[in-house]
């Protein structure tokens, strides 16, 4: 069975992170689940957006909530890119969505809008955050969960089961062999961030994993060729 591969903020190695250029890309390449990170505006726009703070990858400084939508797409995300809003990323690419939220207040208004746009079976919500999570669950029962996780991966099973979240995706320097035992005893899939290199996806390969998280459009490539 081959590994799922997921493009990172779309390819964030190759594109501006999180912008269509990047989505496009994403799917050209061939990858078969976008990830993207979402944040709410000071009028309640999801926008798509890694940091709560524009300075890092545009030329603003501030925190995204103190930006209305107007405002925010005045900025420059990277080679002239805008920051685009969740809507607009569903209409320019048809690739699965992973829509990574960080707070309640953003769940909410996602489930709104995967509601009112249909998109049940083309978003997975995917979160650090258990609360986010469990937002989602009672707007959306049967909405598919993704736990993410970082140094907490090793209670990633228990946590995942407890939130009906059918994956975890795991930072690979925490993931150790006996943690993906248990998810997959629980019948939980488990996929890995973020792989970039050779060693990493033979780390990949070693563990058993159900896929991956790249930001480099030829670990596609490389995963497809070993396979």
């Amino acid at each position: 069975m081959s590994l799922l591969i997921v493009g990172h903020r779309g390819v964030m190695g190759v594109e501006p992170e999180n912008t269509l250029r990047s989505f496009v890309r994403a799917e050209h390449e061939g990858l078969d689940v976008i990830e993207l990170d979402l944040h709410l505006s000071k009028d309640g726009e999801l926008v798509v957006m890694h940091d709560a703070d524009v300075s890092r990858t545009t030329d603003g400084s501030g925190a995204i909530s103190d930006f209305t939508l107007a405002e925010l797409r005045e900025l420059d995300a990277g080679e002239g890119e805008r920051v685009p809003t969740f809507q607009e990323v569903v209409e320019a690419v048809g690739s699965p969505l992973q829509a990574e939220i960080k707070d309640r207040a953003a769940a909410r208004v996602l489930t709104g809008v995967i509601g009112e746009l249909g998109l049940h079976d083309r978003v997975t919500v995917i979160s650090f955050h258990d609360e986010a999570l469990r937002e989602v669950r009672a707007h959306l029962p049967e909405m598919p969960l993704v736990l993410v996780t970082g140094r907490s991966t090793p209670t990633a099973p228990e946590r995942a089961r407890e939130l009906g979240a059918f994956m975890v995706s795991c930072e690979l320097r925490w993931l150790e062999a006996e943690t993906v035992e248990r998810c997959h005893a629980e019948g939980i899939k488990v996929i890995t961030w973020t792989v970039n290199t050779g060693e990493e996806l033979d780390r990949v390969r070693e563990l058993g994993l159900d896929g991956l998280v790249t930001d480099l459009p030829e670990i596609r490539t490389a995963a497809r060729r070993a396979s």
